[in-house]
């Protein structure tokens, strides 16, 4: 696949999977032995099934959970995508109750494509951004 494709793969990923929560399309876009090489919360299992359940816990506590492509970068096999991602806290997340707050964090993904699949997946999120914002971890840049 050229690298416009897998671009245009990626971009079918973020509206299909994230935007608008079909979890089925993760079992179409990964391959089946899809390698997932970001930190995942302890108990998510690897994989593409590790995909769906990080999904289905956003969107639960984020039901209006929404990514945005901001810039994406394609080589070879690789495409690289900074993307921001909104939501407003709706629903239990990861032990914090409902809090009815808005967060916008950044995510940094390295997607590997082979064979017009995902195979594997490097991924950065600002999880302090994030947590900051729903009062979990106190702000060091306000408290100082």
């Amino acid at each position: 696949m050229s690298v416009e494709q897998n671009k245009a793969l990626f971009r079918r990923f973020v509206e299909e999977v994230f935007n608008k929560g079909n979890i089925s399309t993760i079992d179409e876009l990964l391959a089946p032995n899809f390698v997932e090489r970001e930190v995942l919360p302890p108990g998510t299992p690897s994989g593409r099934e590790g995909i769906k359940q990080m999904t289905r816990m956003f969107r639960g506590a984020f039901p209006d959970f929404n990514v945005t492509i901001e810039d994406m970068i394609g080589e070879g096999d690789k495409i690289v995508a900074r993307l921001t991602w909104n939501g407003t806290q709706k629903g239990e997340f990861m032990g914090i109750p409902a809090s009815g707050k808005r967060v916008s964090f950044s995510v940094i993904d390295i997607i590997r494509v082979s064979g017009g699949k995902f195979v594997e997946h490097w991924g950065l999120m600002d999880n302090t951004a994030m947590m900051q914002q729903l009062g979990a971890v106190p702000n060091m840049q306000a408290a100082g």
